[in-house]
């Protein structure tokens, strides 16, 4: 594996990060909003509030990791839009999207929006101690646990207005539902918790983290099937028969995650970490070696996602660490083959594909926007790095 931790290091540093910070705008603030398949930047397009969080995060961490100033330069200029531009310094929160000015352009407030914000700023704050940031991150968390957690239901709601005020869940649904509780903004509440506690740890945010463990446990996790279900109503009944592995992949080694920033090792906890990953070999690897995208029902949307391929080798390294079993090892193994032959964009200028088909022809969407990050590559490079080099 040695030598697959050192492309892996390769591709992160010099393909990249490069990219993502070629598009730093120095007139208005933060970084390019998109790019488009023929890799032509919209230095016009709209900038979001989870991709400038996301920018953030990647540049962080990556200053953390190799110690290079030309991170941290990168690192503070993502900060500095997103706390000058995307905090909404009257109603508190993060807004949804800014023009490519700064100005506000979508208001509204989504839980999942502030979870990334909180995850950035903690990052951040680890990476170069700065006491603002965490201050931020603070504030943050108890927006999130005031106005975005439910104690009657016990979940985390979804969005709201600019001034908190809940909406249905227009951001976060999909197949035609519309759902009061998604998986998807759980893990990424426990995910954002986790960093904060690494910085900050409080009984507050220990408390939300055991409470976030124990709801993944008890209401999102399907033990029969091996799987977490995706989008509930009020009452938590699942609303769906749809496995997204990608998600579950994701959530397998984000759990585990947050086991050890709190120092617990809940049996049956990571009994669920391990089952998922033995599930996902066995029902989600396509004979190429990739990770198809989701089943809903019977039918199985085979799309080669970028994302999915980066979380699907976090999470089977965190099994094989857990179980010593080196099938994972062999399904990173054909998982990296295939990402640098398909996923991977050689073109000059080019980062990853959003997605590729069967066949291996990549699809014709953007290469940068608004939900297409260096969060998912970077932290894929940055977690094998680090894990490999614990061996």
């Amino acid at each position: 594996m040695k030598s697959i931790e050192q492309e892996i290091r390769r591709e992160w540093t010099e393909h990249i990060l490069p990219f993502w910070a070629g598009l730093r705008d120095d007139r208005h603030g933060g970084y390019y909003g998109e790019v488009s398949v023929d890799l032509q930047t919209d230095t016009q397009a709209p900038k979001g509030g989870i991709a400038t969080a996301r920018q953030l995060w990647s540049f962080s961490a990556a200053y953390r990791v190799t110690g290079d100033e030309i991170w941290a330069s990168h690192a503070k200029h993502a900060y500095s839009f997103l706390k000058d531009r995307l905090i909404d310094r009257e109603y508190g929160g993060i807004y949804w999207m800014v023009d490519h000015e700064g100005q506000p352009l979508d208001t509204r407030k989504h839980v999942y929006a502030q979870s990334f914000a909180v995850y950035s700023l903690s990052e951040y704050s680890r990476a170069t101690g700065d006491a603002e940031a965490l201050e931020l991150a603070r504030e943050l968390f108890g927006l999130i646990e005031e106005k975005g957690y439910d104690t009657g239901i016990q979940a985390y709601k979804e969005e709201f207005d600019r001034e908190w005020h809940e909406q249905p869940n227009e951001m976060l649904s999909e197949n035609g539902i519309n759902a009061d509780i998604t998986m998807n903004t759980t893990i990424h509440v426990l995910e954002a918790y986790t960093t904060l506690y690494r910085v900050w740890p409080d009984p507050q945010v220990r408390s939300a983290l055991e409470n976030l463990l124990s709801m993944l446990y008890n209401r999102i996790y399907d033990p029969e099937k091996k799987r977490l279900n995706v989008f509930f109503d009020r009452s938590w009944n699942s609303l769906l028969d749809l496995t997204s592995f990608g998600h579950d992949i994701e959530a397998s080694w984000l759990i585990d995650d947050a086991m050890k920033a709190i120092g617990s090792d809940h049996a049956d906890y990571a009994k669920m970490v391990v089952d998922i990953a033995y599930q996902i070999a066995d029902t989600a690897v396509s004979e190429d070696g990739s990770l198809m995208n989701e089943q809903h029902g019977d039918r199985i949307d085979d799309t080669r996602i970028w994302w999915v391929q980066a979380e699907s080798m976090v999470g089977f390294y965190n099994a094989y660490q857990r179980t010593g079993d080196t099938r994972f090892l062999d399904l990173i193994d054909r998982m990296w083959t295939y990402t640098k032959t398909h996923i991977i964009d050689s073109r000059g200028g080019g980062e990853w594909y959003w997605s590729v088909q069967a066949d291996g022809q990549p699809d014709r969407r953007e290469i940068a926007g608004p939900w297409k990050c260096p969060y998912h590559n970077s932290r894929f490079c940055i977690e094998m790095i680090e894990r490999m080099n614990e061996a």
